[in-house]
């Protein structure tokens, strides 16, 4: 049995607009590339062939792993959430003891996870440590790096 993922309603909506983009617009785009790659001839020695191939390798790769992911994903139900708790899909704001600046994260899936997009993931260092806590509640996240403090300011949805 496949393992559960469970995604926030965003992340959800993410993924699918991703294998829709995927299979409505660059699968079409990579057949139409291999097409003219063909008439330039022999497919031995042409470079455009074997990199359109490729792309559609990857790409039918990519659409692969959305269906299965998708397939077993479920959306975490907010309606049911504590709301003063991190949990997954939860946002938070954070002050850094170190950098003495607050900072806004959102728990998410690993598969969903976007350090850029200060989206943390529940099974990260930091994740682990914030998961069951509320605002006021100070943690400690030892990581490679070294030891970083931080306080929970305020925990919404």
């Amino acid at each position: 049995m496949a393992e559960i993922i469970y995604l926030t309603k965003e992340g959800y909506e993410e993924k699918q607009n991703e294998l829709d983009y995927l299979i409505h617009t660059k699968r079409p785009q990579v057949v139409e590339a291999i097409k003219v790659a063909r008439e330039f001839g022999d497919l031995s020695e042409n470079a455009e062939y074997d990199a359109a191939k490729n792309e559609q390798g990857r790409i039918e790769d990519r659409i692969r792993e959305l269906e299965a992911l998708l397939a077993n994903a479920r959306i975490l139900d907010d309606a049911n959430a504590n709301k003063d708790v991190v949990s997954v899909g939860t946002s938070i704001v954070l002050f850094d003891e170190d950098m003495e600046e607050e900072i806004e994260v959102s728990i998410v899936s690993t598969v969903e996870a976007d350090f850029t997009k200060g989206k943390i993931s529940n099974q990260s260092l930091l994740g682990q440590s914030l998961i069951g806590k509320k605002a006021g509640d100070e943690i400690e996240v030892k990581a490679p790096a070294g030891t970083s403090k931080f306080r929970i300011v305020k925990v919404g949805k």
